[in-house]
């Protein structure tokens, strides 16, 4: 077998490929583009061919940057597109092809990949771990009210109702600079987001609001008239509103556009897609209970290809020690980090002191982000605390400044 990249002649056998090992048809082309296969980059899409010459799997990566805890901005390699026919499976197509691209991302120097699991069995193997999780928030329209915000200083600036900005209803065809830009800066500043290059806006590659599906988008601006927030929306047949994604810098713009879109006219149910854990949306209702979440599921997965760069690239916020035992079954390979934390910058170097915690590469990615605790996985029973206080001390490292979370689909 052979795996290759590919180049701008293979464009069509990689996406009818693709297709065929999720037994589906390409779409139809649209208009003004928005195909997601638009956005691939050739150089870093892989195929892999029998011996005479046959495609049978398909991998790719895209070239993002994943905003870590301290907002630190790190190249991240996404990976996408993988699939195998039905007729080569369980033949070592798809461990070959993973194999073959996590060697070719560490020889391009990347220190961490991602990606999407459309099945959460496959790819921890390959020592990806679940990092940032999403959920469905569904509030019937009759119990969406708002409390009043009983902090005073709160209650203080929410005197001014609308006065601290103002929303605007925009065609998604005559924003698109808009979007791009608000989702860039709440990017830089929210562990787990990935960048959307520029490319996706302009190719219209994705899921809405970067396809040219038919959308309205709810615009904030500040009180200097600055978008600062936006959330993409549509309306079914039966009256349910459904927020593709609301994205905003701060606090008091994500409630004025949950505001927003709660008080609709001719809607029975509000759906908010991607709601992060944590967030205060649901303690804002006057009803704890109207919303109903729903869809809860992982999102980003985290695979390290560097470890002492990985953890030095992250901001921390507590200082400390910890020596970790770390295994990478895939690439056969072992390795014993010291990790000393000192005024929210790491250093992390090999050590043959005692470890304080054994894990896989796996839960390690799962960890790095923030998102997941280092004692859900001692208590599950995938890591090993050597000692009783390990678990707790790994907890207050790897905590993030914000819960993590990540939207973009690619």
């Amino acid at each position: 077998m052979e795996i290759r990249s590919t180049t701008d002649e293979d464009l069509d056998v990689f996406v009818d490929t693709v297709h065929a090992a999720f037994g589906r048809f390409p779409e139809t082309p649209i208009e003004g583009g928005g195909l997601w296969w638009s956005a691939l980059e050739k150089d870093r899409c892989l195929l892999a061919l029998t011996e005479d010459g046959r495609p049978v799997g398909t991998a790719a990566t895209h070239s993002f940057e994943l905003t870590l805890p301290g907002e630190t901005l790190v190249p991240a390699a996404g990976v996408t597109a993988v699939g195998v026919l039905p007729s080569h499976r369980r033949q070592g197509v798809l461990s070959t092809m993973m194999r073959h691209q996590l060697t070719e991302l560490r020889a391009r120097g990347d220190l961490l990949s991602v990606l999407l699991a459309s099945e959460a069995t496959i790819y921890g193997r390959f020592g990806y771990g679940p990092a940032t999780y999403t959920a469905h928030l569904s509030v019937p329209r009759h119990r969406a009210a708002l409390a009043a915000p009983r902090a005073r200083a709160a209650a203080d600036a929410s005197a001014t109702g609308s006065g601290d900005g103002s929303v605007e209803v925009l065609r998604r065809a005559g924003c698109g600079e808009i979007l791009e830009e608000v989702y860039d800066r709440y990017r830089r500043a929210q562990p787990g987001a990935l960048s959307r290059p520029h490319r996706w806006w302009a190719l219209r590659a994705g899921q809405p609001p970067i396809s040219p599906a038919p959308r309205h988008v709810a615009v904030h601006r500040d009180t200097d008239g600055v978008p600062d927030g936006y959330a993409s929306y549509s309306i079914d047949d039966h009256q349910t509103l459904t927020v593709d994604e609301t994205i905003a810098t701060d606090d008091a713009a994500f409630t004025a556009l949950v505001r927003f879109v709660l008080g609709h006219d001719l809607v029975t149910k509000v759906v908010f897609k991607h709601v992060p854990p944590e967030h205060p949306l649901r303690w804002q209702f006057a009803d704890f209970r109207a919303g109903e979440v729903s869809g809860d599921m992982d999102w980003l997965w985290v695979r390290l290809l560097d470890v002492p760069r990985a953890l030095t690239a992250r901001g921390w916020f507590m200082d400390g020690e910890l020596v970790l035992d770390v295994e990478d079954p895939f690439l056969g390979e072992h390795g014993r980090y010291l990790l000393t934390v000192r005024e929210g910058k790491a250093d992390c170097v090999p050590t043959d002191r005692e470890p304080d915690l054994s894990l896989d590469v796996r839960d390690l990615g799962s960890v790095y982000l923030g998102g997941t605790a280092p004692s859900t996985l001692v208590r599950a029973g995938h890591v090993r605390a050597h000692h009783p206080s390990a678990a707790t001390l790994a907890d207050g490292l790897f905590r993030a400044d914000r819960s993590p979370h990540c939207l973009h689909w690619f």
